[in-house]
């Protein structure tokens, strides 16, 4: 996307975990449990690879595949179940960030039209938020998805049901994911560093804005004039 004059956007995409809300999900411990239920339940030879989980996931159940025809449906099934029950522990222990459901309710009020997306099961994002569709109308986790982030069409059929088009979004996240994401569907990203990643990191994986939080993020957006408010309306 060119962005040398100043863009006029009326949609915001939220990645959640991190983003939105504090979840302390351990993805390295995470992969450690696929690792023995692959080498102990399934006996393949495998190394923990530097790949998210899900995608791991995909490539040892082809190897599966390709050995012992239909044990992959099983393998799959049982890993979903570890990451869905590691999601739920980190879900119940988890908050909202304060300033979530101010930021959103104020954007609403402006006009603005909000999507979130996430690689995280749905069940866990509503035991965080449950009440979500009061802020968010649109949700899209990995449940409701065929492919996830980074694959764009994650967040193009947010858009799509919303109505926008990617030259009007900005896509918001903790992690180069997310900026990937964005990039890949051809909309402006924003990096927040609420998550593991600093400002810098995120500035190097190609955030083309960075802050704090979502909500000192806002008042940058009104600061640079990107973000084009109703007449009369203001966010606080």
């Amino acid at each position: 996307m060119e962005i040398g004059k100043r863009p006029s956007l009326n949609t915001i995409v939220f990645d959640f975990d991190g983003t939105l809300a504090e979840l302390k999900l351990d993805f390295s411990h995470m992969k450690v449990q696929l690792h023995q239920l692959a080498t102990r339940d399934f006996a393949l030879n495998v190394d923990v690879p530097n790949m998210p989980a899900l995608e791991w996931i995909d490539v040892l159940c082809i190897q599966l595949r390709s050995r012992n025809g239909d044990h992959h449906e099983l393998f799959r099934a049982m890993a979903l179940k570890l990451i869905v029950e590691m999601e739920m522990e980190a879900a119940r222990n988890g908050q909202l960030f304060p300033f979530t459901r101010t930021l959103l309710r104020e954007l609403a009020h402006c006009g603005i039209k909000v999507a979130i997306i996430t690689r995280n099961c749905g069940e866990a994002v509503r035991c965080v938020f449950p009440d979500m569709s009061a802020y968010c109308s649109t949700l899209l986790t990995r449940d409701d998805v065929p492919r996830v982030k980074p694959h764009p069409d994650h967040l193009l059929q947010a858009l799509h049901r919303l109505g926008s088009t990617p030259e009007s979004c900005l896509m918001v996240g903790d992690h180069p994911l997310d900026l990937e994401t964005g990039r890949r569907a051809g909309t402006l990203t924003a990096g927040v560093s609420t998550g593991r990643v600093t400002e810098e990191d995120l500035l190097r994986s190609g955030a083309h804005m960075t802050a704090r939080n979502c909500w000192e993020l806002l008042q940058a957006l009104r600061h640079a004039q990107w973000l084009t408010l109703p007449q009369g309306k203001t966010v606080r």
